[in-house]
């Protein structure tokens, strides 16, 4: 891993390397209080925020493969536990339409043309509406199987999460980043295996060509996820999924806010705080202009997106689909 000083060096483009499109998808909105998500808050400021999905589409012969990165808000409330409506009442108010479903319509495209979609979390406001997607294989980041069945410790109860949320015969959960040697084993069986690249200790080169990587992205829930993608030379996109909830933090401009958790301790807004600091400072580094590399000389630009980024959304309306991020 580099250190602070050093640049980030991404990997150089195959003689034949493949590119993909990425087009933003409106998911709905929730309200988020400042004070839970960023230190030096206003305490009585709310705002109303993206819940960003991503469509991103592979030219795979015969034809492209259509996936999608986090489905945003359901449309639908009713379905959700007493305790996971509790939470939601606290997010009000919540815009739901367009919904995922909604915006890829309008783009011309139906939900079952979806090949895969990619969960970076299974939070209430990234999971939508799974049912739309009768074709797509769902992947998710180790862990959260377990987590949906049985919840994770006394900050996130099973009854936060549905443990039916996803189609059991079409959802597939990478393997555990942190091996043991009988996992190991087994992991080297499958399609997907972690290696380290630039500032990330564990990505999967998610098509095994270069274009799109998953990135191991721990600290705000079990099993989260982040996406890194070339879109053309010189070009990449980092979605960044719940890394953070406010793009300041990132630019080194804010600090993860800390609050009583009910028992006399404080917590933040992710399950392990310092592992997320941990890994808002990797994806920082590919902020910093003149710092990021490609093998071989030359730099390249990296954009990044985090899933409620409100003001990236407000500048961006030409690039939801079917407009395009590159």
């Amino acid at each position: 891993m580099s250190s602070d000083s050093e640049s980030v060096v991404l990997p150089a483009p195959s003689p034949d390397q493949i590119y993909v499109t990425i087009s933003a998808l409106e998911a709905g909105h929730l309200t988020l209080p400042e004070k839970l998500f960023i230190t030096e808050a206003d305490p009585e400021k709310r705002a109303t925020v993206p819940s960003l999905s991503f469509l991103i589409q592979h030219p795979s012969p015969p034809k492209s493969t259509n996936l999608v990165f986090d489905l945003g808000l359901k449309r639908d409330f009713s379905g959700y536990r007493d305790a996971q409506q509790h939470h939601i009442t606290q997010r009000q108010p919540t815009i739901v339409s367009p919904d995922v479903a909604e915006s890829l319509r309008k783009g011309g495209l139906s939900p079952e043309e979806i090949d895969t979609i990619i969960l970076s979390h299974v939070h209430w406001d990234h999971v939508g509406t799974p049912l739309d997607f009768t074709q797509a294989e769902f992947v998710v980041g180790s862990g959260t199987i377990h987590l949906l069945a049985h919840g994770g410790g006394y900050l996130y109860p099973a009854n936060i999460f549905n443990p039916d949320e996803l189609p059991k015969d079409r959802t597939k959960e990478l393997p555990p980043v942190r091996a043991s040697d009988l996992q190991k084993a087994f992991e080297n069986q499958t399609q997907h295996k972690w290696k380290p690249l630039a500032a990330f200790p564990a990505v999967v080169d998610f098509f095994g060509d270069g274009s799109v990587y998953v990135v191991d992205a721990p600290g705000h829930l079990f099993g989260h996820i982040n996406l890194l993608a070339r879109t053309g030379p010189k070009k990449w996109v980092y979605l960044g999924g719940d890394c953070c909830h406010d793009p300041r933090i990132l630019k080194g401009e804010k600090g993860i806010a800390m609050y009583d958790d009910g028992r006399g301790r404080l917590r933040s807004v992710h399950v392990d705080t310092d592992e997320a600091a941990a890994t808002i400072k990797r994806i920082a580094k590919l902020l910093k202009a003149g710092k990021v590399k490609e093998e071989g000389g030359g730099e390249v630009e990296v954009e990044v997106v985090v899933a409620h980024d409100k003001e990236w959304r407000e500048a961006n309306q030409g690039r939801f689909w079917p407009g395009k991020l590159s």
